[in-house]
This record gives structure tokens, sequence and C-alpha cells, in this order.
């Protein structure tokens, strides 16, 4: 009885123990503060969960192209809030960016909050969160999205830095 008893505890501690390891991770630390602006073609629009990402090449100061992903939220959000699908982006349509880069400067940015997702030419609207501020220019049908949890508004600031590398515009 003691050694069931016993390797019921060990089992309900190593669940315990587990736990952490399934929740949802943060990114305290990992992204930059500021946001940077980045142009580019879209590669790829990948549609899955929990998050979906694009796919983008932008050309480095020497004029070599090099590729970037954004991560964004989630297929269902992106549908509900934005009207967003899977054919939303193709390859080789022109979009600008802005995002929290990554703190070690690979080419990744997280568009999860104060971030904003345009066609460069027509200056469309296609995605935007609620803390973020929209450039001169960007044409929306709609308002800003309500903040998401978690979110707080952004107070007025200089315009978003540029990525290095001659990357931003």
């Amino acid at each position: 009885m003691k050694s069931k008893l016993l390797m019921l505890m060990v089992v309900a501690v190593g669940f315990w123990v587990s736990i952490p390891a399934v929740a949802h991770h943060g990114d305290a630390g990992r992204f930059q503060e500021n946001v940077s602006t980045v142009e580019g073609t879209v590669a790829q629009l990948i549609f899955i969960n929990p998050h979906s990402v694009i796919v983008f090449d932008v050309p480095d100061e020497s004029g070599k192209m090099v590729r970037w992903a954004a991560e964004m939220g989630g297929p269902n959000a992106l549908a509900r809030g934005f009207g967003w699908t899977k054919n939303t982006l193709k390859p080789g349509d022109k979009i600008t960016l802005i995002g929290r880069r990554v703190k070690s400067g690979a080419p990744y940015m997280n568009l999860t909050e104060r971030a904003v997702v345009y066609r460069t030419d027509t200056k469309a609207l296609l995605f935007r969160t609620g803390n973020s501020e929209l450039p001169p220019g960007v044409i929306t049908d709609r308002p800003a999205p309500a903040l998401g949890p978690g979110e707080t508004p952004r107070p007025a600031a200089a315009p978003p830095a540029a990525a290095p590398g001659g990357a931003a515009y």
C-alpha cells in the first residue's frame, strides 16, 4: 500500500513540475523595446497556429537579399480582427512592417504588440495592434483595434527607429 501511495505521489509531483513546460511563453527580454520599420518582399505567409509568420526578403546595404521572419498572432485572430486568409499576402507583395526586432540582431521581428503591416505601394493597412501608432499616409477603413490582454496604450513618441543595415526606410 505504501509503495502505491509513494508511486502516486511521484507521478503527481512529476505532473506538477512539468506544468511550466506547457505554459504559454512570454517574450520578456527577447525583443527590443523600440519599434523598427522594415520594407520587404513577401516570400510566404505561414498561416498556422499558434503563431502565423510572414517570411519576407529585405535587401541589406550591399543589395544582397536577407530572409526575414515576422511572428504574428494565430490565424483565427487575424481572420476575425482583420479579415485575413491564407491568401492575404502572396509571394512578391511589397510590404512595410513596423514591429519589435529580436535583441540578438537576427532578421526576426515580433508583430504581436505595437505593430503595423501595410502595403508599401498603396499604403493600404493590413494589420495593426491596438497600442500602435498609424504612420502618416497609411490608409485604413477601420479604427484601431481594442487593446489586447497585457497591452498598454502607446504614448506619443518619436518615429520608429530604422533597422540596422539599411533595411529600413
